[in-house]
């Protein structure tokens, strides 16, 4: 008898492959819903970003309240505004989960590792992101 290719499935139930994707998706959704309850655009909610506080400079989340306050009640120019680079990590974020749900249902190992110059790349989007809105031509993306 010759080798078989399969697929290694795990032996756990879908219950207990998907616990941690959807569990994940309550605490991210119960977040939103609390940010999308509790308006930021009104003070004395949330507190002051230490950074912008110390140093009068936005930093990369600065903005990222108001976002995703704007993300939850549907208004994706107002979310773009406060932040862009959040909407893109939310975007990001949902299509990554998305994967990860359908790997777990299919019973596949883990998705192929991340390059560390993709990890690099990230950042220095980061960086250039936190340094361009903080500029005066980059007020645009200023929250």
């Amino acid at each position: 008898m010759g080798p078989v290719a399969s697929i290694q499935t795990s032996p756990r139930s879908l219950a207990r492959r998907v616990s941690a994707p959807v569990g994940l998706l309550a605490a991210v959704a119960g977040g939103f819903g609390y940010v999308g309850s509790v308006d930021p655009n009104h003070p004395g909610h949330y507190p002051v970003c230490p950074f912008l506080y110390l140093t009068g400079w936005y930093c990369p989340a600065c903005g990222g309240l108001r976002s995703a306050y704007a993300v939850a009640h549907g208004d994706l120019g107002a979310a773009l505004h406060d932040n862009a680079l959040a909407v893109v990590g939310y975007a990001a974020a949902a299509v990554l989960w998305v994967l990860w749900l359908s790997r777990e249902v299919r019973g596949r190992p883990a998705g192929p590792r991340v390059p560390r110059a993709l990890w690099w790349g990230v950042g220095a989007v980061v960086l250039v992101f936190t340094v361009v809105r903080n500029l005066p031509f980059g007020a645009f993306l200023a929250p």
